[in-house]
């Protein structure tokens, strides 16, 4: 485990190299808007809002961080165009902030038309800034995100949006944000290439290991495969049914409840069902301890 984190902890270096992405972006600490950012806006949902936002020209702001906050700003009074606009000339101006907001924004179809080239591209301006600078502790949760984004799309692809998958990059990146980040997304997205070799030799102990990291931290889907692992013996070659069914009952009571999650809950009912009454009295005892030692 020491010695993996130590390779995750070098191999940034050469995502710059085979990204070939620019250096130098100014770094700023605006933290206190993180959760300003996430919230949603009342409506910027109309698809001729969207269209228009992509095509709303860039104006003057006196500098990129007064830009950020009259994007924000615009972005909560549900005014898509100039909050694009503004974001915009933020994110040319260095802002991390600005280029998060934009890549979720363009991700998710949030205000602007859906593209994922473009989100891409803005999230890998934050994974190359910080590849080389120190986060601010209230920029660390942003920067993971984004790192966890990019990892995804190098990860999978997107053949619409021109982006192969490179799963030696994707590993690259995952491993970072999951030992420098400690990001429990990340984590849990190492674990999962460990568990099915995908961009490195199949490990089920290392994939094991990322998945308790993450699981330990609140991560739904890592207690759910943490979960099954040990109960059916698969984690360390011996059933555990009692620990993988507290685990299982986590993942369960944690699920968003959205059919993304419906596996979930089905791995859980699948677990109780086969479980003896012993398993179940003392995965409830453990569950007990769990969230006693948390509280």
């Amino acid at each position: 485990m020491v010695a993996d984190i130590n390779k995750g902890l070098m191999s940034i270096s050469r995502l710059s190299a085979r990204a070939a992405w620019p250096k130098g972006l100014m770094a700023a600490t605006f933290g206190a808007l993180l959760t300003a950012l996430v919230a949603p806006a009342p409506a910027l949902d109309s698809p001729r809002a969207a269209a228009k936002a992509d095509s709303q020209p860039l104006t003057m702001f006196k500098d990129p961080r007064a830009a950020l906050r009259a994007g924000l700003e615009s972005y909560h009074a549900g005014d898509s165009a100039t909050s694009v606009a503004a974001l915009r000339y933020a994110a040319e101006g260095g802002e991390p902030l600005a280029q998060w907001k934009l890549g979720r924004m363009y991700a998710e179809g949030d205000g602007v038309v859906r593209d994922d080239a473009k989100a891409y591209d803005y999230f890998s301006q934050i994974v190359d800034h910080y590849a080389d600078d120190e986060p601010d502790p209230r920029e660390r949760s942003m920067a993971a995100s984004a790192f966890v984004a990019v990892g995804l799309y190098l990860r999978d692809g997107v053949p619409a949006a021109k982006i192969k998958p490179d799963l030696d990059r994707a590993f690259d990146i995952f491993r970072y944000a999951a030992t420098y980040f400690g990001a429990a997304d990340a984590q849990y997205n190492l674990a999962r290439m460990y568990l099915e070799g995908a961009g490195v030799k199949k490990n089920v102990r290392q994939g094991v290991s990322w998945l308790e990291l993450a699981a330990r931290k609140g991560h739904p889907q890592a207690q759910a495969m943490l979960g099954r692992m040990m109960f059916t013996g698969e984690a360390s070659g011996e059933p555990d049914r009692a620990r993988g069914l507290m685990y299982l009952t986590l993942a369960r009571d944690a699920a968003s409840g959205a059919a993304r999650d419906q596996w979930i809950v089905d791995l859980y009912a699948k677990a109780l069902n086969s479980a003896s009454e012993v398993d179940r009295r003392t995965a409830g005892a453990m569950l007990e301890g769990y969230l006693r030692e948390r509280n």
